[in-house]
């Protein structure tokens, strides 16, 4: 499986941009969830940490 991909992007021109871009998404994906965290109200953060244990 994995050669075919290599001998696929091989073939492909302007290969190098795929793994800047996948890691742009990467950082910005991780950078938004710890934004997300970090701005969550304390009441909304116990609420979500006692979720598992209601019925």
């Amino acid at each position: 499986m994995y050669s075919f991909i290599k001998k696929y992007t091989e073939t492909m021109q302007d290969q190098n941009i795929y793994p800047i871009f996948s890691l742009m998404v990467f950082v910005l994906f991780f950078v938004g969830v710890l934004w997300y965290v970090t701005s969550m109200n304390k009441k909304e953060v116990d609420e979500l940490k006692n979720m598992p244990f209601r019925k």
